[in-house]
């Protein structure tokens, strides 16, 4: 079951809004491209202890910790997830991707260094992070080519929980700029895991939810027309009750009504295709989702195209316990060698040249 399962998944599937009637040749002469995407980076930490530090995974990728994580082992990794990088949104943006949000980071050394890889220095990736106050130590963060996107505010939105104020989890990162000079918003988030259980976990996933709409409300209240894409990591699938009620997600474009968001990637989930799989079935946690301003049909600005869940045959686990899933850094407590264990997704957007 766990091969078949896997082979469902591994066809990269492609939901296109824009130009159904035309091929491929003539869109490509009729459009100017550009690429947003998200990457989970699977417990991206350097080999150092902060000593400021009380962050529970920290001990464990260091030398002396239970992965005994090393300089060698680190950069193959980086290494690893700048080939991936280099190759997402290829096949339409000659230059690649315009933004990346990015998750399970440790914190914004290790993001100088990914962008310093080989594979993607020459697209002289920017970088916008806050430290989050995440027990595990992990944070998100957003990787910008200059050439294509101009930063013109940052902020962080911590997710609190009033009937614990110990707890702890990421923030969400909001990021203002102007793609190409168009005005756009992008918010990177990584919810609450479902440490305990889904249904257990459930309020805290709802919690981060809300933070999102009343973020995503705030904008669209003073820019009524606001271009603004949530991306990142929901430890929801797209139809759970976080999602489509409480953040306001709707995956038909002509079942959109006033407040709704458009998530584009809620039929992949209806027909088996994941980002990442536990227990041998396939989940949908890295979710793109835009307002509805993205989604009109004039093409002389940025308007949403198609997306991607980028699960290319490389990206998988040949062998073992884990054959057909994402390949990931460790696997069994062995050092694996992978990438990550969630594929990247990616959007297109088109505008008339």
């Amino acid at each position: 079951m766990r091969i078949q399962l896997a082979l469902v998944a591994a066809a990269v599937v492609v939901v296109s809004c824009a130009g159904k009637s035309q091929n491929n040749e003539e869109l490509e002469g009729t459009f100017d491209y550009q690429c947003i995407a998200f990457y989970n980076l699977e417990n991206l930490f350097d080999t150092l202890i902060d000593p400021d530090s009380n962050k529970i995974l920290q001990d464990d990728f260091t030398p002396s910790g239970s992965k005994k994580w090393n300089t060698k082992k680190y950069y193959e990794k980086l290494d690893n997830l700048a080939l991936v990088i280099s190759k997402l949104g290829a096949e339409k943006t000659e230059n690649g991707l315009a933004i990346l949000g990015v998750s399970e980071i440790e914190n914004k050394s290790v993001l100088i260094d990914l962008v310093a890889q080989e594979k993607i220095k020459s697209r002289n990736y920017q970088i916008v992070h806050y430290e989050s106050p995440d027990k595990r130590g992990i944070d998100v963060g957003l990787l910008y080519n200059p050439t294509f996107f101009k930063v013109l505010s940052t902020s962080a939105y911590n997710v609190n929980n009033p009937e614990d104020s110990t707890w702890r989890t990421r923030n969400q990162l909001l990021v203002t700029g102007e793609l190409n000079g168009e005005r756009i918003h992008v918010m990177v988030v990584h919810w609450p895991s479902r440490r305990g259980g889904q249904k257990k976990s459930a309020p805290k996933r709802d919690l981060a939810a809300k933070v999102g709409r009343t973020v995503i409300d705030s904008i669209l209240k003073a820019e009524p027309n606001a271009k603004i894409f949530y991306i990142g990591d929901l430890n929801d699938d797209p139809k759970d009750v976080s999602v489509r009620k409480t953040l306001g997600s709707v995956g038909e474009i002509d079942k959109l009504e006033e407040g709704n968001l458009f998530n584009p990637l809620e039929s992949f989930h209806e027909k088996g295709i994941g980002s990442l799989c536990y227990n041998d079935v396939w989940n949908l946690f890295d979710q793109i989702i835009i307002t509805q301003e993205l989604v009109k049909t004039d093409y002389s600005s940025y308007r949403f195209s198609s997306v991607v869940v980028y699960n290319k045959d490389y990206l998988i686990q040949k062998s073992g316990r884990y054959v057909g899933y994402p390949k990931r850094t460790y696997s069994m407590g062995q050092y694996n060698g992978g990438y990550s264990d969630h594929f990247p997704v990616y959007l297109f957007l088109i505008k008339t040249k």
